[in-house]
């Protein structure tokens, strides 16, 4: 995975600030968050692949990996970094951001305000966050140099994605948002897997199942109305969905709150 669609309109939740120090005694390591985007600030040298996609870690360089993406680092000795585990919301369009990247002139400030998030946190955790979401604005703006060779993300994907976001709760097929954005079925796919590192239908499957995780811990929501919310009114087929995508059955879900 090289690029990541982040949504930025809405100050994230935020589970964790601290400083990793990894390496001394393992020199690799491969983890995943299921739920949980990574904000990684480095100060030191490191090979990290992100769903098999090779990167370098060098000092001065940020990184911001989605949820559920496998992660493996290679160390060359003791290794600390600024990190924060965090939860980004919907609103908005998204923005395609690499996963990672040179941070240049603005390592100065972004390093000070996610030291600032870190003091903060977790005794302050509103000024943490709003620390943590300017650092992602900042991020985002980051203008890293390309290769010869390298494409930037196609805007339809981003269209896509925003369509896909507006229209959970309806039937939706790979082809119909193709022809929304002018493209092929087969040209979006490729792209949108180049961009997201996953297929259409996975990230469509994927967003409704979020939505409904959400909607059955947050809300009141009957489970039927939370089924037809995030397009499968078939309660049937909504029970096998939450089973296979997210562990338990709706109610499961729900009592474990």
């Amino acid at each position: 995975m090289d690029m990541a669609l982040a949504h930025l309109d809405e100050p994230p939740g935020v589970a964790a600030v601290g400083i990793g120090v990894h390496g001394p005694a393992n020199h690799v390591d491969v983890f995943s968050l299921p739920d949980l985007w990574q904000l990684h600030l480095y100060g030191y040298e490191a090979d990290l692949t992100v769903d098999e996609a090779a990167h370098k870690i060098r000092p001065g360089r940020v990184s911001l990996v989605p949820p559920g993406t496998t992660v493996r680092y290679r160390y060359r000795g003791r290794s600390e970094h600024l990190y924060v585990h965090l939860r980004l919301g919907t609103a908005g369009a998204p923005r395609s951001i690499p996963v990672i990247q040179d941070t240049g002139t603005e390592l100065a400030p972004l390093t000070t305000q996610l030291q600032s998030a870190l003091s903060a946190w977790p005794h302050s955790p509103a000024r943490a966050t709003a620390e943590i979401w300017a650092a992602l604005w900042r991020v985002a703006h980051l203008a890293p140099p390309r290769s010869a060779g390298t494409i930037a993300p196609h805007p339809a994907v981003a269209a896509a994605v925003a369509m896909i976001e507006a229209r959970l709760a309806e039937p939706l097929s790979v082809a119909e948002i193709a022809k929304a954005v002018g493209l092929s079925h087969n040209h979006l796919t490729r792209l949108f897997r180049a961009a997201t590192g996953q297929t259409v239908v996975g990230y469509l499957r994927n967003r409704r199942m979020e939505r409904a995780r959400h909607f059955l811990q947050a809300t009141t929501l009957s489970i039927p109305a939370i089924a037809a919310s995030v397009g499968i009114p078939d309660l049937q087929a909504f029970n096998k969905a939450c089973r296979r995508e997210l562990g338990a059955s709706p109610r499961g879900i729900r009592r474990k709150l």
